[in-house]
């Protein structure tokens, strides 16, 4: 802690020092803070002030509400509420959404914490450009092309000096243009060295949505090539995925079925699958019956003796084995969610697969020692009363760090709850 207030103090020396005039030395703020400093100064933004409005004027509210709705990001808006906004209550920090010039299109989060925000005008309507208030992470985000993290004294505006903020920018996933950013701000939250790391993880979310979405809307005969889709890992039925037609919610069982084929290509007989799908004795002729009503409604996507895929078929679950493979793991515990259709599911050959989804990922973040996945995982439905987790975060931060006592804590209450360890 002391360690936090001794840069905090040192920046706020350098600010006072940049606006006196005088060059702030070189190890007192970071590069990236002092050029959008002197920016911010070349634009002639004021430093006491904090009314972000566009120069071409605010937009009426008619114009507003009728812009935001037809924005490329209005489409995701759900997905970012679904990865984040339960994480932040009681946090004080607020999301927002940007587009490309900086105007702040949705912020979320408990009352208290959007009151706290429009007290420095951080409210829906109003720009948040670096060209409009200086240095901010939405702003500078958008002005770098990268996420970014503005700690208290960094930001130019001195009313904005108490909070923090971690923004990226989201990009459309075809044609590379910038779409706006997601932001987290707010107070200490905002300030953890994972935030930008979640931030950056939930982009990466959107933007295989919107690319999700491209193919969707892609013509029957580019889909034919790019194949059928399963999501299962949302909240909510599983969705099936058929060329540009809108997705069809699916039956648990029918679900099932499909994650199962599709994780053994080689094909299930009928006893095999009756086994993966209940531990009770499912019957073979209830089987037949279930792949009867599954080809009824889907078509003839399953061919028999045995019983496998006859279409290409991707999934959510694929999604999530590739970013544990490249080692976006902050990404694959968001995109795991709650764990949707695997989570609830009853099946024993479902709740192997997500088993197995599970130790792939916790082998490869201890593996790894990614501190800002240890505290995403740990925050997880998944990961919360994982003591191995809450140890090895405990053990790889810095003994200065404040969460390093609470993930102790978790180890201690976790001990004593299940007697996990002697």
């Amino acid at each position: 802690m002391r360690e936090g207030t001794t840069v905090s103090s040192r920046v706020r020396r350098a600010y006072e020092e940049f606006l006196a005039g005088t060059t702030p030395a070189d190890d007192s703020v970071r590069s990236l803070v002092r050029e959008s400093w002197e920016r911010s100064r070349r634009r002639g933004v004021d430093p006491e002030d904090v009314e972000p409005n566009p120069d071409d004027g605010p937009m009426s509210d008619g114009d507003f509400d009728a812009y935001r709705a037809g924005h490329r990001l209005a489409s995701v808006r759900p997905l970012v509420q679904s990865l984040m906004l339960d994480d932040i209550s009681g946090t004080g920090v607020v999301i927002a959404m940007t587009d490309n010039r900086g105007r702040l299109l949705w912020v979320e989060g408990d009352h208290t914490a959007r009151d706290a925000a429009a007290r420095i005008n951080f409210v829906e309507g109003s720009v948040w450009s670096e060209d409009a208030v200086g240095t901010n992470a939405p702003g500078l985000a958008l002005t770098v092309n990268r996420g970014v993290q503005i700690i208290g004294p960094e930001h130019f505006s001195g009313p904005v000096q108490n909070w923090n903020c971690a923004a990226a920018p989201v990009h459309d996933p075809t044609s590379g243009e910038l779409l706006g950013v997601i932001d987290v701000t707010g107070g200490p939250a905002a300030a953890a060295p994972f935030a930008l790391a979640a931030v950056r993880s939930v982009v990466a979310a959107v933007e295989r949505e919107l690319h999700s979405r491209a193919v969707d809307l892609a013509s029957p005969a580019t889909f034919a090539t790019v194949g059928h889709r399963l999501t299962a890992l949302r909240d909510g039925p599983a969705q099936w995925h058929d060329g540009a037609a809108p997705p069809r919610s699916l039956s648990p069982r029918h679900a099932e079925i499909l994650l199962l084929l599709q994780s053994y290509p080689e094909g299930l007989g009928t006893e095999q699958l009756a086994t993966m799908l209940s531990d009770e004795g499912l019957g073979a002729v209830t089987v037949r019956a279930e792949i009867s009503r599954l080809r009824r409604d889907l078509g003839d996507v399953v061919a028999s003796r045995p019983y496998r895929l006859t279409v290409d078929l991707g999934s959510d679950l694929d999604d999530l084995r590739q970013s544990i493979a490249a080692g976006d793991l902050t990404g694959a515990i968001r995109m795991l969610g709650r764990g949707g259709l695997l989570a609830e599911s009853l099946a024993p050959g479902v709740v192997e697969l997500l088993d197995e989804l599970r130790e792939d990922l916790r082998s490869r973040m201890f593996g790894t020692g990614d501190i800002a996945a240890l505290s995403v995982w740990v925050a997880s439905p998944h990961g919360r009363d994982d003591i191995t987790a809450w140890n090895a975060l405990a053990h790889r931060l810095p003994a200065s760090h404040p969460q390093r006592a609470v993930a102790e804590g978790r180890v201690r209450l976790l001990d004593r709850r299940f007697g996990l360890r002697r």
